[in-house]
C-alpha cells in the first residue's frame, strides 16, 4: 500500500491491495486483496473493485462504479480472469465491467477513455485508446472497440461485434454487425450513414484523407462485386496506403459480416456529403 494513499476511514481495504503513490479511496468503497490502483487514481464513494483488477495512474472511479464482478457468462467456471484499466480513464457513476471467460483472459479500457453513466463492459470486452461512451452504453461479451471510438447514449452491442477506429455510433442504435473504421452508423438494427466526418477533422484528417477513405469505401461496398473481389481490388489499386490496408484487413477479418450502407450504392450517398 502507497505511503502518501489517502483512505477514508470508513473504506474497506485489503492489506493485500497495492495502492500507488497518491491514491484517495472515498467513504464506504470496497477494494479487494490483490486489487492494483496506480499512482495518482482517485476512487470516490461506494466503489468496488474486486481483486482480479488492475487500475492504471491519474483515473478517476465515480460513485456506486463496480469492477471486476464475474462474467454473466454460463460458461464461466470460476478461472482466474481480470479487469485492466490503462491510465487516465475516466468511469463516471454506475459503470460496470465484469471480468473475463477463459483462464487469465481480461477485459480492457484502453488509455485515456471515458465510460459515462450506467455503462455496462461484458466479459471480454476490449476498448481502445482515446474512447467515449456515453450514459448507458452496453457492450456485450467478447465486443472491441478500436481506438477514438465515440458512441452515443443507450446504444447496445451483439457479442463478438468489433467496431473500427474513429468509427461513431449513434444513440440507441443496435449493433449487430462490424462497424468498419471512420464510419459513421446509426439506427436499430444500424446501418452505416457515411463517414464520421466530423470526428476525422476534429483528429487532424485533411480534407485530401477523407476523399480518399470515400474511395476506398466506394470500392469496399461496390455492390456489383463480392465483398472478397473488393477487397483484393483496396490492396491493388491503393498499394501500401495505410487506410486501405486497415479497412482491408478489418473487412477480410470480419465474423459477423460489415454493417450495411443506407443505400444500396454508397457512391451516391458519398457524393452527397
Amino acid at each position: 500500500m502507497g505511503p502518501s494513499a489517502a483512505i477514508h476511514p470508513t473504506a474497506l481495504v485489503s492489506p493485500s491491495a497495492e495502492l500507488g503513490i497518491g491514491v484517495e479511496i472515498g467513504p464506504y468503497s470496497i477494494v479487494e486483496g490483490g486489487a492494483k490502483i496506480g499512482d495518482g487514481t482517485r476512487i470516490e464513494a461506494f466503489v468496488k473493485i474486486g481483486g482480479s483488477v488492475e487500475i492504471g495512474r491519474g483515473c478517476h472511479v465515480f460513485e456506486n462504479t463496480v469492477l471486476g464482478g464475474p462474467p454473466q457468462d454460463h460458461g464461466f467456471g470460476g478461472e482466474v480472469s481480470f479487469v485492466r484499466i490503462a491510465d487516465g480513464v475516466i468511469l463516471r457513476e454506475n459503470v460496470t465491467i465484469h471480468r473475463a471467460t477463459g483462464e487469465g483472459m481480461e477485459t480492457y479500457v484502453g488509455e485515456g477513455s471515458m465510460l459515462m453513466e450506467g455503462c455496462h463492459l461484458g466479459h471480454n470486452v476490449r476498448i481502445g485508446a482515446r474512447c467515449t461512451l456515453t450514459n448507458k452504453v452496453g457492450l456485450s461479451g467478447h465486443s472491441q472497440l478500436g481506438d477514438n471510438v465515440v458512441i452515443g447514449g443507450l446504444a447496445g452491442f451483439h457479442q463478438f461485434v468489433r467496431v473500427g477506429s474513429y468509427a461513431m455510433i449513434g444513440g440507441m442504435a443496435k449493433i449487430i454487425k462490424d462497424v468498419p473504421p471512420y464510419s459513421m452508423a446509426d439506427g436499430i438494427p444500424a446501418r452505416i450513414r457515411g463517414l464520421n466526418t466530423v470526428g476525422l477533422r476534429r483528429n487532424g484528417f485533411s480534407q485530401e484523407e477523407r476523399t480518399l477513405i470515400k474511395n476506398i469505401y466506394r470500392r469496399l461496398y461496390d455492390r456489383h462485386m463480392r465483398r472478397s473481389e473488393a477487397i483484393a481490388l483496396l490492396e491493388r489499386d491503393f498499394p501500401g496506403n495505410r487506410f486501405a490496408l486497415e479497412i482491408a484487413a478489418f473487412a477480410r477479418s470480419t465474423k459477423r459480416g460489415l454493417t450495411k450502407w443506407i443505400e444500396s450504392d454508397p457512391a451516391r450517398r458519398m457524393e452527397t456529403e
